[in-house]
C-alpha cells in the first residue's frame, strides 16, 4: 500500500487520522492528505472516496436521501452509503466502518464492482465533488438504523425499479450514482441482483 502524506511531507498525525482524506494525482497516485472538513469547496481537489451498494437477500438495494446538513448534494436520493478511506485504512475496513456509522448495520460479502470510477460534479450551491471512488456492492441481514446527521429517509427497491427512476427523472438523484449505475448498466451487474 502507498503511504500517503500531508503537502508538507508528513504523515498524518494521530490528531489528524480520523478526520482526512486521502489527495491524489491525476493518474490517481496518493500525493498527501488534508482534514475532511476543508476538502470540499469551490476548487476541491482529487481524492480518494468510494460508494457502496447495499443488497438484501431478495435482491432489493438500499437507498438513502442525503441528510440536509450534507455539505454537498443535501436532501438528494443517492446509493446506500458514501464515504472516504482514513490512511493506512484498507477499502473493505472503510466500507464497514461508515456502514455502521451511516445505517448502524454490519455488512458482508463486499464485492468491488467498478474499481476505476471517477467523477467530478458541482452542486447547486457551486460545491464541487471531485473523486476517484470505487464503487462496491455488500450484503446486510440487518435492518439499518441511518444516523440523522448522515441519512434523512431510506427506501428499499429493485435494481430494475431504480433503472427505471434514474432514466425518467436523473436530477432526482446524486450525479455520482447516476453515472455508476450506467456504467453498472454495461457490466450487467443489475441482472444478478434483480
Amino acid at each position: 500500500m502507498t503511504t500517503a502524506t500531508s503537502a508538507q511531507g508528513a504523515e498524518p498525525t494521530p490528531q489528524t487520522v480520523d478526520d482526512h482524506v486521502i489527495l491524489l494525482a491525476e493518474d490517481g497516485t496518493r500525493i498527501g492528505h488534508t482534514p475532511r472538513a476543508t476538502v470540499h469547496g469551490l476548487d476541491t481537489p482529487l481524492h480518494l472516496a468510494f460508494s457502496c451498494y447495499l443488497l438484501r437477500a431478495d435482491g432489493q438495494v438500499l437507498l438513502t436521501r442525503r441528510a440536509l446538513a450534507k455539505r454537498t448534494w443535501p436532501g438528494v436520493w443517492t446509493n446506500s452509503f458514501c464515504g472516504h478511506p482514513r490512511f493506512g485504512e484498507e477499502m473493505s475496513d472503510a466500507v464497514r466502518r461508515h456502514a455502521a456509522h451511516e445505517l448502524g448495520l454490519e455488512v458482508d460479502g463486499i464485492e468491488l464492482v467498478l474499481p476505476d470510477f471517477r467523477y467530478r460534479a458541482v452542486d447547486a450551491s457551486g460545491v464541487v465533488e471531485n473523486e476517484i471512488c470505487p464503487v462496491f456492492f455488500a450484503t446486510t441481514t440487518q435492518d439499518p438504523q441511518p444516523n440523522p446527521d448522515e441519512v434523512m429517509d431510506l427506501a428499499w427497491t429493485s435494481m430494475q425499479d431504480l433503472g427505471t427512476a434514474i432514466t425518467a427523472t436523473p436530477w432526482a438523484f446524486s450525479p455520482w450514482m447516476v453515472s455508476q449505475l450506467n456504467q453498472l448498466g454495461e457490466i450487467d451487474l443489475g441482472a444478478e441482483t434483480t
